[in-house]
């Protein structure tokens, strides 16, 4: 009799291991999928900041837009405005006043467009994609002097920052491109 107890004790024990395992399995496996999803989020928000950076190049290129006087790109727009102090100023997503704005939206890129319609960059999930300019100053354009030795040529340096906001999420995902313009100097 006393083993027959014993042998109750025993499976009770068992089953208790096996349902600790099967919930750590499972509370595991739910971390994980979490994970992977905001891993996903974060993904699909630097395609649309890095879109958004495209976008700037696209438009800045665009010969429909240079050649309409109507029209300005975002490089040329933002040499309109002021200098950015990068001592004490910020190109940041958030800035929508003192820098140039362009908005990229699921219809893409438009030859003979300034990209400023709203609407999400995608729809699944709703991410918004968007790019702030602005122009640092005129640089000594490095390695450029076997080119233009003894010319007027200066470099126009701007920061374009690409951002990219996944709907729901309270951060925006960024990268910035430093470009530089070869243009007259004191222009």
């Amino acid at each position: 009799m006393k083993q027959q107890g014993l042998v109750l004790v025993l499976a009770l024990l068992v089953l208790m291991s096996l349902t600790i395992l099967g919930v750590s399995a499972v509370s595991s496996s739910l971390m994980q999928n979490k994970m992977a999803v905001s891993m996903e989020k974060q993904l699909v928000a630097f395609d649309a900041a890095e879109a958004a950076i495209a976008g700037v190049v696209f438009e800045a290129e665009d010969p429909v837009v240079l050649n309409d006087a109507a029209m300005m790109d975002p490089i040329s727009e933002a040499r309109q405005g002021n200098a950015i102090d990068l001592v004490n100023q910020e190109l940041s997503c958030f800035d929508v006043e003192n820098w140039t704005n362009r908005q990229l939206t699921s219809t893409g890129l438009t030859a003979g467009t300034v990209h400023q319609a709203a609407g999400n960059y995608a729809n699944l999930p709703a991410t918004d994609s968007w790019s702030r300019t602005a122009y640092v100053g005129q640089e000594a354009c490095l390695g450029s002097s076997n080119v233009i030795g003894g010319s007027n040529i200066s470099c126009h340096v701007f920061l374009v920052k690409g951002c990219g906001q996944v709907a729901g999420q309270s951060f925006a995902i960024a990268n910035t491109l430093k470009a530089a313009v070869f243009a007259p100097s004191g222009q």
